[in-house]
């Protein structure tokens, strides 16, 4: 059989699929089925349409959180606190023992100090002149 590959900026869910795929069965041989399952905390307004929230996953015994938003008017009354504190809370009820996340130096990184997780990494000028900064957290005593 023979190979090529094609570059394009078109994000199909169906190429995706195919991609992730081989690396989830190559993965799940070697550690074990990941669990994978989304967790996803929505903020509506009175009108039931939705102007924030949590966007995540728990898989392999973690939580990680992708994004976390709240409309620009609510802002400082305690709406990413309340998330994450129940995001983590329905981490642990699934058995996870840990939650990572990460932000730029421009969003949110005291944020997360102040929820009590620990810098592990930072890829400095991304985006150029600010960085992308890792954060973990233990949820159970004697996890990583």
């Amino acid at each position: 059989m023979q190979y090529q590959t094609v570059l394009s900026d078109v994000a199909a869910v169906e190429t995706r699929a195919a991609i992730v795929a081989p690396l989830i069965a190559y993965n799940e041989e070697h550690a074990g089925p990941s669990d994978h399952r989304p967790l996803v905390i929505r903020i509506e307004d009175e009108s039931g349409q939705v102007v924030g929230g949590l966007w995540g996953y728990t898989r392999g015994g973690w939580l990680y959180t992708e994004l976390l938003s709240a409309p620009a008017g609510a802002r400082g009354q305690g709406w990413g606190r309340r998330m994450m504190e129940q995001a983590e809370a329905e981490a642990r009820a699934r058995g996870c023992i840990a939650a990572w996340v990460d932000t730029h130096s421009f969003q949110a990184p005291k944020f997360y100090e102040s929820l009590g997780y620990q810098r592990f990494g930072e890829l400095e000028d991304y985006p150029p002149g600010h960085s992308r900064i890792f954060y973990r957290k233990c949820l159970r005593e004697g996890s990583p």
